[in-house]
């Protein structure tokens, strides 16, 4: 009798051991449905559009980021801004989220405009706008393990000390530490303005400087 009673206690704890170490495998492994519940383990992220010259209106990004807005949640999804880039037909959103699949899956959803590239960044202190002066998105392309953020953080230093000889108020960057991208967001009187603060202060010059537009 008492074999029989330890041996149903040993296989009561067996199971209860099995079933324990199988849903804590399903909670590590389904990220996508823990990151729905769980937004505060977030990164930040921009991912880009390359729509097309002449094919999309800022009236058409507008109604397709209020429809990100009215899903983002599901996924646990934040988006704060975006650019558009009228000339070229390229969207810039800037967002918060638990991976880059949250992303994916907000856009296809709400309207089935997935990004064609998107990037794990940080950023620096934002500053406000100033003036009327345009706002412009360069871009850097320093090569992968090439940067680091605060490598970054000190150029922009530099940037911010010859800032208004030049006219430009630089409102933030991002940096992708792993690709090795880095983008500049500014008001400038025109492209040439911004390319000449970053000579001055660094001389890492920008492979692209974009005229955009910002959305909320």
């Amino acid at each position: 009798m008492k074999v029989y009673f330890v041996l149903t206690t040993l296989v009561a704890l067996l199971f209860s051991l099995c079933l324990a170490a199988q849903t804590g495998k399903l909670q590590t492994g389904t990220n996508v449905q823990l990151s729905q519940n769980q937004p505060a383990s977030k990164n930040l992220f921009i991912d880009v559009h390359h729509l097309g010259a002449g094919k999309v209106t800022a009236k058409d990004v507008e109604a397709a980021h209020q429809k990100d807005l009215a899903i983002e949640k599901k996924y646990g999804v934040d988006i704060i801004r975006y650019w558009f880039d009228e000339t070229k037909g390229d969207v810039y959103c800037l967002a918060s989220a638990p991976d880059s699949e949250s992303i994916l899956k907000t856009h296809a959803e709400a309207h089935g405009l997935v990004p064609d590239q998107i990037h794990m960044v940080t950023g620096g202190k934002e500053e406000i706008l100033k003036g009327q002066n345009d706002l412009y998105l360069d871009l850097h392309q320093l090569g992968a393990g090439n940067v680091t953020a605060k490598a970054v953080a000190e150029a922009h230093k530099k940037d911010l000390a010859v800032e208004k000889k030049h006219g430009v108020n630089l409102i933030n960057y991002w940096v992708d530490e792993k690709n090795g991208t880095v983008m500049c967001l500014a008001q400038a009187p025109n492209a040439d303005s911004l390319v000449s603060t970053h000579r001055e202060a660094h001389g890492l010059i920008p492979i692209s400087v974009v005229k955009v537009k910002q959305g909320q």
